[in-house]
């Protein structure tokens, strides 16, 4: 384990249901100075399958089947490794937005040994023909017309409600409920405020760079 997982890395958990706007706002935040981007989806794209890793990642994967939790945080390490190497992430300055990571408190429980999630920016929609129409948009656009279909939708924000969830119960005390049924920017300016007045967020802002 490398010494820069020796201590906690400052983080930020964007959570909500499938077409709430994860992605979107947590791209936009990673544009940002102090921020740092973190998407599950960008981890496992972005893995070199030729490793030891890589081929147990495809082994569960060219199967349809979910990749375990525990394999899921060893990927995430090493790609945070990488990220420390290359200077893309600097954990001294950066708050780490997490996107899809952790999936579930199980994942949440391991992470904790390498992170410190400051605040749970939780994206509310709770009409799920909007969320709906969101992921069906969004799969028309990137041409994956099987994701468009009224079964996956359907099952996708089923997933959520079982597995991502109960991870507002987990985080309890420490979540800002947010309405994603805004306007993005609006959203974003909702969620910047949240952040602005974490601790963290001031103490690593007066480090000069």
């Amino acid at each position: 384990m490398s010494e820069e997982f020796r201590k906690l890395h400052p983080s930020v958990l964007i959570i909500g249901a499938p077409g709430a706007g994860k992605g979107t706002q947590g791209k936009v935040l990673g544009t940002i100075p102090r921020f740092f981007h973190c998407a599950c989806g960008d981890l496992f794209r972005s893995l070199d399958t030729r490793t030891e890793l890589g081929q147990q990642f495809v082994e569960f994967s060219s199967k349809g089947e979910l990749v375990p939790d525990e394999l899921t945080i060893n990927l995430w390490k090493v790609q945070v490794d990488n990220w420390i190497e290359t200077y893309l992430y600097k954990p001294d300055i950066d708050i780490m937005v997490l996107d899809g990571i952790p999936r579930n408190v199980r994942q949440a429980k391991i992470l904790s040994e390498y992170l410190k999630v400051h605040r749970v920016i939780h994206l509310t929609c709770p009409n799920r023909e909007e969320l709906a129409r969101r992921m069906r948009k969004r799969a028309l656009k990137e041409n994956r017309y099987d994701d468009a279909s009224d079964e996956v939708i359907a099952h996708r924000i089923d997933t959520y409600e079982k597995e991502t969830r109960p991870l507002i119960e987990y985080y309890e005390g420490n979540v800002s409920e947010i309405d994603a049924t805004k306007q993005p920017v609006e959203v974003l300016g909702d969620i910047i405020a949240e952040i602005i007045k974490l601790d963290v967020y001031r103490d690593m802002s007066k480090v000069l760079v």
